[in-house]
């Protein structure tokens, strides 16, 4: 998989607000949400609330980017939580009523194949947005996933140094059910094996942040905070997971700590200097990607006039729209983030980390 459109977020349009109709499943829609409506209904559903980005973020961006292009659709929205049976039920919950299309971001793609050939069955078209499903999805929207492994290795090695040679790292990687888990992994490996010694390496259940915690912990115990010279951390939750984890055992300094999804806290702790990097995946584009995809089925229009590129899965060619991730460290926050509109100076440098703001050049 290649991505070829680092520029998208310039084709991303102003955004009017959703209507949010109730959620299905687990979520407790109410029966009437589309039955006998001649609109154009889609789900979305997502995950967890584990990670911030699906609810404050993905969420929003993709109710507004669907109305902006289809003022009659409805959207209809639910959250697993976590829990394949939830999303597994959400997703019947929708075939039933006869939604035109859903966007799902899996809780665990092999556990979902068979409802998206349930979906397929029925003549709804699925979008796997953010996560490879299995099962006969007809697009996918996501970034390059491998890629995001390897700017967390780059920026890791950079962050030890001159020393990196002869450093053991800890390598906190996500939820193997997840398809990009797998490939972040991936990504990572690929730079950092024979360049460093990975001590302990733990594959996190369900992304949880409190498991993170656990394990580093548990690394500590066994290596040793003085053996420690960096972690590699999936994602901002797990790099979370693992500084807490390593402030609680008061190793000092911190070892540099990879991360991605950019979220707040993460580019906080990058401010302060206990987390070095995270991986910026501008939503804005893969939103309006996501968007376009989902009114495009719904409509029964061609998706390859949407996608810029194409995945193979399950033996198929699929259309696709692949992004480019950025990477974030301290210096580059103004130019990326900040720049872009993803957050201002003052969401970022609150009084916590006004001085650490002033020191880094953001205040």
């Amino acid at each position: 998989m290649k991505a070829r459109i680092r520029d998208a977020a310039t084709a991303v349009t102003a955004v009017s607000t959703a209507v949010v109709l109730s959620a299905c499943g687990a979520d407790d829609a109410s029966d009437d949400a589309s039955g006998g409506s001649d609109a154009t209904t889609i789900g979305l559903l997502l995950p967890d609330s584990t990670t911030a980005r699906w609810e404050t973020q993905d969420r929003l961006l993709l109710e507004r980017e669907i109305k902006e292009r289809c003022a009659d659709c409805e959207v209809e929205h639910g959250n697993a939580k976590g829990e394949v049976a939830a999303q597994q039920e959400q997703m019947d919950s929708m075939i039933t009523r006869g939604v035109d299309a859903i966007v799902l971001v899996a809780v665990d793609s092999k556990a979902l194949a068979g409802s998206v050939g349930k979906a397929a069955d029925a003549g709804i078209p699925v979008i796997a947005y953010d996560r490879l499903a299995e099962g006969p999805i007809s697009g996918y929207v996501s970034f390059d996933g491998e890629e995001v492994g390897r700017l967390q290795g780059r920026a890791l090695l950079t962050a030890m140094g001159e020393s990196a040679d002869d450093s053991q790292i800890v390598m906190m990687n996500g939820d193997l059910s997840d398809p990009n888990a797998v490939a972040f992994k991936k990504g990572a490996l690929s730079v950092l094996q024979g360049k460093v010694k990975i001590g302990k390496e733990y594959d996190t259940a369900q992304w949880r942040m409190e498991t993170a915690h656990m394990n580093m912990s548990s690394a500590l115990a066994s290596l040793g905070a003085e053996s420690i010279d960096g972690v590699y951390a999936a994602n901002d939750g797990l790099a979370a997971g693992s500084i807490a984890a390593l402030k609680a055992n008061k190793v000092e300094p911190l070892p540099p700590v990879t991360g991605q999804d950019a979220e707040l806290r993460a580019v906080q702790r990058i401010v302060t200097g206990d987390q070095y990097m995270t991986v910026y995946k501008p939503f804005a584009p893969e939103a309006s990607a996501g968007a376009a995809m989902a009114v495009a089925a719904a409509r029964g229009d061609n998706l390859d006039e949407v996608a810029t590129d194409s995945v193979t899965t399950d033996g198929r060619t699929v259309p696709a729209v692949m992004l480019t991730p950025i990477p974030v460290t301290a210096d580059t926050i103004e130019d990326t983030l900040v720049k872009d509109g993803a957050y201002t100076v003052e969401q970022i440098c609150t009084p916590a980390v006004r001085a650490a703001c002033e020191q880094v050049g953001l205040t």
